[in-house]
């Protein structure tokens, strides 16, 4: 049995949140919010549909995408408005994990084998209305895309048997007994649609129903029992936390039974107070929230190692980690890219606020963005050059020139190695 995934969906009209199956009433003013509560109360997923139609509202509605992408930790597949090969770079470019074409556009039908072939077919699904477009499609949906979001209920027994692309439908029934019929379709790997899209949708308890009629739905299972681990008397048991893309350690705390029970669930992690003798969700009053990526167990058994999606400082002090008081020693490696880039980026982000006399780094920023871009622009040139000729110390010392120009520009645009990361990882 494949696993189910819920998909709330978001339609984009002049900025709002509105509710498409029902006349486009206003769901959300405040869309960043109602994308934030999906991401943060057991969604899988996001899709986010663009109805604008002048060119000035879909360029408003990238940007909304581009801040929902920043504030979710739940892939976004989005669409709407998609005319040319730029719109689909402009949505992928904003960070959804694929960019819808609706094919009841024939525009669309035309468009896809070109984006396709310059993004390729994993990024793309496409959006179909009825089965006439699948029937008379069907080859070029299955050369060129990597999923169909159906748009209404239908007879998805003839989906499976027409298509193996996986579906999502996105559906106005309010009716669970029908919901439960949809997600038991082998073709279906998600449902969306007006139940799941509900402000105060309950994804956790939701789930559970699920699983209550055999659905086997997208969530975290631990492979032992919480009574298999080595427990203080207290039934208590420390979890070290580590930030999972830097492998920064950013806490120890303690967990219980209920606690890690809460946390398998909810994909965020919960622990118990030892002070406050209670459960607490880290983030709940800061915002600063982990989400779970791994959760291991040592060799003994009696420690958790916990890698976790940092939202924010892991410290209540404000530092990224709790560990930030040196004792003894240094832990800066010269040969970890990660703490070099972010320490010359320190130091340029150090010069611009307290300028230093002297510093070519508060030179390029005195004379403004159209030096620092030229700068750039004459590096890039010398790398091209260097890399023309036999000596490979030439282009590591013109790519080094090159990058510590493209952090000057960073700093000067606003722009962080965490943006930049999360860009790439978005690709």
């Amino acid at each position: 049995m494949s696993y189910k995934r819920v998909i709330p969906c978001i339609f984009i009209d002049s900025g709002k949140a509105v509710k498409w199956f029902d006349d486009r009433t206003v769901l959300s003013e405040d869309v960043l919010s109602l994308a934030r509560y999906y991401s943060e109360h057991g969604a899988d997923e996001l899709l986010v549909f663009d109805l604008s139609e002048s060119d000035e509202e879909h360029d408003e509605a990238i940007d909304l995408m581009k801040k929902i992408n920043r504030i979710i930790r739940i892939p976004m597949v989005a669409g709407g408005n998609i005319k040319r090969q730029e719109d689909v770079k402009k949505i992928l470019y904003a960070g959804a994990k694929r960019a819808m074409l609706n094919f009841s556009k024939s525009d669309n039908q035309k468009l896809i084998e070109d984006v396709a072939k310059r993004f390729g077919k994993e990024k793309l699904a496409v959006s179909l209305n009825d089965f006439d477009a699948l029937f008379k499609h069907q080859h070029i949906i299955n050369e060129y895309a990597s999923e169909i979001i159906f748009m209404h209920r239908l007879d998805l027994d003839s989906v499976v048997n027409v298509t193996d692309i996986p579906c999502v439908v996105v559906t106005d029934t309010m009716e669970e007994p029908e919901l439960f019929k949809i997600l038991k379709c082998s073709g279906v790997r998600g449902l969306s649609g007006k139940y799941v899209s509900q402000t105060d949708m309950d994804f956790a308890e939701f789930k559970n129903r699920c699983e209550q009629e055999d659905i086997q739905m997208t969530t975290f299972e631990s492979i032992m029992d919480f009574s298999e681990f080595k427990t203080d008397e207290k039934g208590l048991i420390p979890v070290i936390v580590q930030h999972y893309k830097t492998q920064e350690v950013l806490m120890m705390a303690y967990m219980n039974e209920e606690s890690f029970d809460q946390t398998i669930k909810t994909g965020r992690m919960t622990y118990f107070s030892r002070s406050r003798q209670c459960l607490w969700v880290k983030g709940e009053t800061s915002g600063h929230f982990q989400y779970v990526r791994s959760l291991t167990i040592d060799c003994d058994k009696d420690t958790l190692l916990a890698k976790v999606d940092q939202v924010g400082a892991a410290c209540h002090t404000g530092n990224p980690t709790c560990f930030f008081q040196p004792l003894v020693g240094s832990d800066y490696d010269e040969t970890n890219p990660l703490q070099v880039f972010e320490s010359v980026y320190q130091t340029i982000v150090d010069r611009r606020e307290h300028p230093k006399e002297g510093s070519y780094t508060n030179y390029l920023f005195e004379k403004g963005i159209d030096k620092i871009l030229k700068k750039v622009g004459e590096e890039a040139t010398e790398i091209i050059i260097a890399a023309k000729n036999p000596n490979p110390e030439e282009i590591k010392y013109e790519m080094a020139d090159f990058l510590y120009h493209a952090m000057v520009l960073m700093v000067e645009r606003g722009i962080n190695w965490e943006d930049i990361v999360r860009e790439l990882a978005d690709r």
